[in-house]
């Protein structure tokens, strides 16, 4: 029955990332767009009114909230992990929180989520809710029904609360230009009705060919179906604002240009100006990429700063 299951959920992986593995190309070039934080100014208002006040009701976590949003904030937003996909940042916030003194002296115990950590270990099931929802079929468990909710209230918080937020500055012209001459992506962890929603909102599907969600798998997978064997990888170009990002790029021996947090509309302008016309020229590999990553690196931390 598991491995029925599992051949079952990579038949529907696959369906779901049929569109990204027929991409043809029309042009020479392809880019890859990461969303959230990115593309459009999100990050902020989702995790810090969406993601977080659920982690801290659906996980009993009201005696430790301060520490709660600290924890959540610091992976979301403001480490080395920001951008990763929802179900291993949760089990981060948790282990982080487990190691403070603060909540160890209020007695409050973390959940270890050892089911949830399965799911997350098996690679058979994409990190979604969909694939949450086959995993608990076949491995029923109160702790995924919880985990599951949880997910459902953020993505419904969400489409609540988040709209009317445009793209950083200089993203639509960028878009715009570069529109006749590359194959463009949105390369997201972010779930696929919440990222049509936003593009859609905006205006902005016109300029690219598909739209990558967390049930097509990660970030990596995305570019390799979509890019493979189709473009040089140096004509392959992914734009993100979070280390995952970059190694999305790395498995593929694509390039990588960096938006960085808290500076989205610097970032935007100097690829409008500057970084778009090199990559295109095929003079941006090299010192001139190295240099953006290495002041991208610097940016974001490993360390906690309670620590």
């Amino acid at each position: 029955m598991g491995r029925q299951m599992g051949n079952l959920q990579t038949f529907r992986f696959s369906e779901a990332a049929r569109p990204l593995a027929e991409l043809e190309p029309h042009h020479d070039f392809l880019i890859g767009i990461d969303s959230d934080g990115c593309a459009f100014d999100t990050m902020e208002i989702k995790h810090k009114e969406c993601f977080t006040p659920n982690i801290i009701k659906y996980w009993d976590l009201q005696a430790v909230s301060r520490y709660a949003r600290e924890a959540s904030e610091f992976v979301n937003l403001y480490s080395k992990w920001r951008g990763i996909n929802r179900w291993p940042a949760l089990v981060m916030v948790f282990d982080l929180l487990r190691e403070r003194p603060e909540v160890q002296a209020r007695g409050v115990e973390p959940p270890q989520v050892p089911r949830l950590r399965a799911f997350i270990a098996d690679s058979a099931y994409p990190k979604s809710n969909d694939g949450l929802r086959a995993y608990l079929a076949a491995h029923p468990d109160p702790e995924l029904e919880r985990a599951l909710a949880w997910s459902l209230a953020v993505n419904e918080a969400i489409a609540d609360m988040v709209h009317g937020v445009p793209p950083f500055p200089w993203v639509r012209d960028s878009l715009q230009f570069l529109a006749d001459k590359a194959d463009i992506l949105v390369v997201s962890q972010t779930p696929l009705e919440a990222l049509t929603r936003e593009w859609q909102e905006h205006d902005l599907t016109r300029y690219v060919r598909a739209i990558a969600g967390q049930e097509m798998g990660t970030k990596s997978q995305h570019l390799a179906l979509a890019g493979r064997g189709k473009y040089p990888p140096q004509r392959i170009l992914m734009i993100g604002d979070a280390p995952g990002d970059l190694q999305a790029a790395r498995d593929n021996g694509a390039l990588f240009f960096p938006v960085n947090p808290g500076h989205e509309e610097e970032s935007w302008q100097r690829f409008y100006e500057e970084a778009m016309h090199k990559f295109l020229a095929g003079e941006y590999a090299g010192e001139y990429e190295a240099a953006l990553i290495a002041d991208f690196e610097k940016r974001l931390p490993d360390v906690p700063p309670w620590k």
